[in-house]
């Protein structure tokens, strides 16, 4: 396994001001096709040390544990897939993470770099959390059986994520860059970062749940075997999209003998520790603008009968919108026939779909 991830990884080109800015995960995300390609052999060694994007803790950390570095680039994927998909109804639907680099909205400190900071440190401790329980990793296995005592009915078993140990060689991971005393950059941008991605390893805590697997005669589920387990991802990103829309913008200054993050409008308070926070305002991503990181919003779907962030109004900024029609197939007429199978048929409609001018 190691030799042939390793025989995956060649030279890497990234911009030195994208690494200021950007988590070392989302470089491996923006370079999954190259990785993959890659045929040179180098060893571990080598390669941790001369890989770019890494620092030297993170350089150490993937000497040490090679096969972590697997499971970060499945954690990239997933951020990438997790972050367009919740937000496809909206104007920014993700889109800077899917270009060649990292455009001007992620690295500006903006309410989106808030978003993807927390989604990818909650991403990574996510997947190595469960990939411990799959036996994925070596160096960990299920998470502890909680210390109380089951309600009658109930008893505790199965295999645990292990959130302890996610978080632990997560946080390692993710927060190293913005951690180095000689790295160039601002350090609001730094703290900013640091913030939010503890925020996002904040929402993954509380997406721990108690899971549970029924036994007894003919499912009675007289007796249930439970487990703490993690929510998906894709629900802790709704979460995470809720504080979003609530992201509060800080200004950076001094706060007794420091300087500080604190709220720019309300700056009698802290910064709360489950609060995003952003420095910079965001373009409206109405119309494309690379300078400030916009693709803009022309040809894309939006919905005519939504009041929402997807309607026509609101995705097409007032531009108006053109309609077109598409043929669907479905399945349709399905029958149940004893015993065990449904069969159905194919039907063909018509519908009417929209794209913003």
């Amino acid at each position: 396994m190691r030799e042939h991830f390793l025989k995956r990884i060649s030279t890497i080109d990234v911009t030195p001001n994208i690494l200021e800015l950007a988590l070392t995960m989302f470089i491996l995300l923006c370079f999954i096709q190259v990785l993959s390609q890659a045929t040179q052999h180098i060893n571990k060694t080598q390669h941790c040390k001369t890989l770019p994007g890494l620092v030297s803790s993170q350089a150490q950390l993937c000497r040490s544990n090679l096969e972590l570095m697997q499971t970060i680039i499945q954690a990239a994927r997933e951020v990438k897939k997790v972050c367009q998909k919740t937000f496809a109804d909206m104007r920014w639907n993700c889109s800077s993470i899917d270009a060649l680099k990292f455009l001007p909205d992620l690295e500006r400190g903006t309410r989106e770099s808030a978003f993807v900071y927390a989604l990818s440190a909650a991403a990574i401790s996510h997947t190595i959390a469960r990939a411990c329980t799959s036996g994925d990793l070596r160096l960990c296995s299920c998470g502890p059986i909680p210390g109380e005592i089951p309600e009658p009915g109930y008893r505790w078993g199965g295999c645990a994520d292990n959130l302890h140990y996610g978080l632990l060689m997560g946080s390692k991971f993710s927060d190293a860059p913005m951690k180095m005393k000689k790295k160039s950059g601002s350090n609001a941008n730094k703290l900013m970062h640091l913030h939010n991605s503890e925020v996002g390893r904040q929402a993954l805590r509380d997406a721990l749940v108690m899971k549970c697997k029924c036994h007894g005669v003919s499912g009675s589920c007289s007796i249930r075997t439970c487990w703490r387990g993690l929510q998906d991802l894709k629900d802790i990103a709704m979460d995470l999209k809720t504080k979003y829309l609530s992201a509060t913008k800080v200004v950076h200054r001094p706060m007794g003998t420091r300087k500080q993050l604190v709220p720019k409008d309300i700056d009698i308070r802290p910064v709360r520790e489950n609060e995003l926070v952003y420095l910079q305002s965001s373009p409206d991503y109405c119309a494309k603008n690379d300078k400030l990181g916009s693709f803009g919003t022309q040809d894309r779907q939006c919905n005519k009968t939504s009041s929402g962030s997807d309607s026509c109004d609101l995705m097409c900024c007032g531009r108006g919108h053109n309609p077109y029609s598409e043929r669907v197939v479905e399945r349709c007429h399905c029958k149940y026939h004893w015993c065990c199978y449904v069969t159905c048929k194919k039907c063909e409609r018509t519908v009417e779909k929209y794209v913003c001018k």
